[in-house]
């Protein structure tokens, strides 16, 4: 019977049969008790019974798909005999069952680093129908496309894999309904939740905003030179960041709201110490194991004008050859400036100054881009031995900056200048003078000494004198370092009384320069001797010559009487007031406290005759002669501290003798 049979079908049995009759035939029929089956008897026409099962419960092969009865069929007769007949009823199943599932909801939770194809769930769902009526299959239903194209459903075992990378950041839980059908199309749908569990795999995001490229040398701590903000997809500790940047740069970090950071300065930056930073921003996370990502800023720092130029050296001395030609290089200054472009780009010049009144700009000149200098002047050593300069030198920064050097030069002497002969000087016709050497000179006598110097120094000035020409060769002989010109032997009687000497003074310079002297000894005890000895061996020469030598000597005879005759009154004067100041010493014995003359004896006289002196210089070229009247010495001695008049009257012979004291005419000899 079909389990849709409906209740009060009526299902006819078979009839039993008994031979006997009468009351021993079949009587009654009875069947075992079931609660979905009754026995209906119905009584024929013709008058047998006609057994029937009736339904009276629908049935339910899922609960019971077959049912055993037993008809009994009774006699009347005694005993009693019955027989009986086994019923086999068999419910045909009939799809009224769908599928059901084992939950309604089902719940998962995987890591988000699963492996493709892990088994996450599995599904089941039975139907109690038979054959085709309880074959399940499993679909998803209503699923979106990007969720379904991540998993894999079995649609026979209701096994649930993952076919793509689950990803927190994208689904934390994915959302599913399955189905269940059966053969017959009937269905049940049941809920399933992927929880997906968060891993450290995403590293911080760092984002960088208002960059400041560049930035001045001169900004002060605290500028703003970038803003920061730190983002992690991952949730919990995977999602906690923290933010740094390496220690030993000028800046810093300060935290704002949240995951935003400011990058400021921290100090002052130098552009000269470094021209730019690249700087590294460092993101990490908390997770296990943390992950980290890095961020990079160039940030460039431009210069400013905060450094002066600075020379190679505090200060420079240069040795400078005199007689330097003009517009010469003497050297060469180098400062540097370790700012950039135009800040460092440096001019040189030379401080004001002036050298012995004239501008130093006269003298020297600098190159204002090298800063080589150059001498407009040759140097003479003997006028300059040194100078001092000051060079500037200015960068081209706004406002510009400068500092100076101080260069020292130093003039190296050449051996420019010959020796000069100071002593004998010669006249100025160009003839030579004349010294005087007694007969009686011997060997050793110091007749003169030829005094000489050279301007230069150093060995460039060392004089050495030789005797170069002598018309008696031997006679004389000169000092290698002194000058001296001394008797070799002594004068003899056969020797000329003009001496011809020719004396040559050298330096020791590179090449030696050398001066040479020509000078007359003219051999005599007295100067009237050599008058005489001069006249006798010049009375050949022109009356005109030997006139004037006559009126020479008369006024040096002249001079030569005044001046004894001034002498011979001071001394008696001097001696009379002595001799009244003694009288009066010791006839008032109370006037002790006048104060003492102090006049001069007759060794002071002595002394001051002593400081008068001749100078005459004969020539024997031009037989003609100089005679010099220095000016005495006297004026210490003769001083009086008691009378402005004796001081007066001792002033008178002196202006006297400076009246003589000329050069007289030349004597023709």
């Amino acid at each position: 019977m079909s389990e849709i049979t409906t209740p009060g079908t009526r299902i006819p049995l078979p009839l039993g049969q008994d031979l006997d009759v009468g009351i021993n035939s079949l009587q009654s029929y009875q069947l075992s008790a079931n609660p979905h089956f009754f026995l209906d008897v119905q009584q024929g026409p013709e008058g047998p019974q006609q057994p029937e099962m009736v339904l009276q419960s629908p049935l339910d092969r899922e609960k019971d798909a077959i049912h055993y009865l037993v008809l009994t069929a009774s006699d009347g007769g005694n005993p009693v005999h019955s027989g009986t007949l086994q019923i086999r009823v068999q419910v045909v199943d009939v799809n009224d069952n769908p599928p059901s599932f084992t939950q309604a909801e089902y719940h998962v939770s995987v890591p988000e680093n699963v492996p493709l194809g892990t088994r996450l769930l599995k599904v089941n769902a039975t139907d109690p129908d038979e054959g085709a009526n309880g074959k399940v299959t499993y679909s998803f239903h209503n699923v979106d496309h990007s969720v379904a194209g991540k998993f894999h459903l079995d649609s026979y075992t209701g096994e649930i894999t993952n076919e793509e990378p689950l990803d927190f950041e994208e689904y934390k839980v994915y959302p599913m309904e399955i189905q269940a059908q059966d053969g017959a199309g009937l269905m049940a749908r049941a809920k399933v939740l992927v929880t997906v569990l968060d891993v450290n795999d995403n590293s911080p995001e760092v984002g960088i905003t208002s960059v400041t490229t560049e930035v001045p040398e001169n900004f002060p701590p605290g500028t703003i030179i970038a803003l920061i903000s730190v983002h992690d997809q991952d949730a919990g500790n995977n999602g906690h960041t923290t933010c740094s940047i390496p220690g030993n740069l000028p800046f810093k970090l300060e935290k704002l709201v949240d995951n935003y950071y400011r990058l400021v300065t921290e100090r002052t930056l130098d552009r000269e110490h470094s021209s730019g930073h690249n700087i590294t921003i460092t993101a990490t996370d908390q997770g296990t194991p943390p992950l980290s990502t890095q961020a990079h800023i160039s940030l460039l720092v431009t210069d400013i004008n905060d450094n002066p130029p600075v020379f190679e050296q505090d200060s420079y001395s240069v040795y400078i050859p005199e007689n330097n030609p003009r517009g010469a290089s003497i050297f060469s200054v180098k400062a540097q400036d370790a700012d950039h472009n135009e800040n460092a780009l440096v001019t040189y010049s030379l401080v004001e100054d002036t050298i012995q009144g004239v501008p130093l700009s006269s003298y020297f000149s600098i190159n204002s881009d090298t800063g080589v200098v150059y001498a407009l002047q040759s140097f003479d050593y003997e006028q300059f031995r040194d100078l001092q300069l000051r060079v500037m030198a200015r960068d081209s920064g706004n406002p510009q900056l400068s500092s100076n050097v101080s260069l020292s030069l130093f003039m190296i002497d050449q051996n420019d200048n010959a020796p000069e002969i100071l002593y004998p000087v010669l006249p100025k016709d160009g003839s030579t003078g004349v010294e005087l050497a007694p007969r009686s000179a011997e060997p050793g006598y110091l007749v003169t000494k030829v005094v000489a110097v050279d301007k230069d120094s150093g060995q460039n000035a060392w004089l050495s004198y030789r005797l170069l020409k002598a018309s008696e060769p031997g006679l004389f002989s000169v000092g290698l370092h002194t000058g001296e010109v001394r008797t070799a032997r002594a004068l003899l009687d056969r020797d000329a009384l003009k001496q011809s000497l020719v004396v040559t003074v050298q330096d020791h310079g590179q090449p030696p320069l050398s001066t040479t002297v020509t000078f007359t000894i003219a051999v005599a005890d007295s100067i009237p001797e050599l008058l005489a000895d001069l006249g006798s061996t010049g009375t050949t020469a022109d009356p005109q010559g030997s006139d004037l030598t006559l009126y020479l000597v008369v006024a040096v005879a002249a001079v030569s009487c005044i001046f004894l005759a001034f002498v011979i009154i001071l001394l008696t004067l001097k001696l009379r007031q002595w001799y009244s100041s003694r009288l009066l010493q010791t006839s008032a014995n109370r006037l002790t406290d006048i104060p003492a003359s102090n006049f001069i004896g007759v060794d002071g006289v002595h002394a001051f005759l002593q400081t008068y002196s001749h100078e005459i210089s004969l020539t024997a070229d031009s037989q003609k002669s100089h005679l010099i009247f220095p000016q005495p010495n006297y004026a210490d001695t003769l001083i009086s501290q008691e009378s402005c008049e004796k001081r007066e009257f001792l002033s008178a012979p002196q202006s006297l003798l400076e009246d003589k004291e000329e050069i007289f005419s030349q004597v023709n000899l």
